[in-house]
């Protein structure tokens, strides 16, 4: 298993809304927090595998609507 930290840039005034949504529709979400900072959000997801994460997840995340770029930063252990 590997986790990652997916930090999102969202469309203004749509955090709630698309939060709502990753937590419904997208497998293997831990955590789901809207934040300060350069970031608007910040998604922790655990993946089987790094194919998983990079097919799989993150593009699940990109397609809700009013998500504007992801960062993704893969935890080391």
């Amino acid at each position: 298993m590997i986790k990652a930290y997916v930090l999102l840039t969202l469309e203004v005034d749509k955090a709630d809304k698309i939060m709502n949504e990753i937590r419904k529709k997208v497998t293997n979400v831990i955590e789901a927090e809207e934040v300060t900072g350069p970031y608007d959000a910040i998604v922790k997801v655990e993946a089987e595998n790094f194919k998983e994460l990079a097919r799989e997840i993150i593009p699940a995340i990109y397609k809700i609507d009013g998500v504007i770029d992801t960062t993704t930063a893969i935890v080391i252990e």
